[in-house]
């Protein structure tokens, strides 16, 4: 349970901070440097990630089959579609293309969906704190973006729209047959 708390914490704490908090993210990053906060936010994201990860991998089995609630049977094949979005996202995300123009926040949106989707299909408490967590950030995020009036400003290419679907499709099917099954022990394909 440690290693979901510091998850939690590590990943939540920094995402709030830059989203709930410009503020006071402003005024830290002045005070260290743009590349030392830059630096310190990607090593806490990183870190958190790897919490989650270990906390799953770590779980034993009465925490992981405590259900809070019962999954929908019937959303396993919506999340398999879900992930894909998410992993197109991310991928338009850190690029110039029309996807991230038109939706702003990809990356936020897509972890939204993504972790959306895997709270419909898991009822298990550490499944839940985990995805809920990134559902709670990525929600916040694009809230409060959108509030402050944020979105790209550049001229769109195809060729940026392209890359990231090939992106996303690749880093899908390394997800699904590879790190699920092989890192998580979670086969998603029967």
């Amino acid at each position: 349970m440690i290693y979901l708390l510091l998850g939690a914490l590590l990943f939540g704490g920094v995402h709030v901070i830059a989203t709930v908090l410009p503020a006071q993210r402003d005024s830290l990053k002045n005070a260290v440097g743009a590349k030392v906060w830059q630096s310190v936010f990607s090593i806490a994201s990183v870190l958190g990630i790897v919490f989650f990860v270990l906390a799953y991998l770590n779980m034993d089995q009465d925490l992981l089959s405590q259900n809070l609630y019962q999954p929908w049977p019937a959303g396993r094949h919506l999340l398999m579609l879900l992930a894909l979005i998410m992993f197109i996202l991310l991928g338009a995300s850190m690029g110039k293309g029309y996807i991230r123009l038109y939706l702003r926040h990809p990356m936020s949106l897509g972890i939204a969906l993504w972790a959306g989707g895997h709270l419909l299909v898991n009822g298990e408490r550490a499944v839940v704190w985990l995805f809920g967590t990134l559902l709670v950030v990525a929600l916040a995020d694009l809230v409060f973006s959108f509030m402050r009036g944020k979105k790209p400003d550049y001229v769109p290419q195809v060729k940026s729209d392209v890359r990231a679907v090939v992106i996303g499709v690749v880093a899908y099917l390394v997800f699904l047959f590879g790190f699920h099954p092989y890192v998580l022990g979670v086969p998603v394909v029967n």
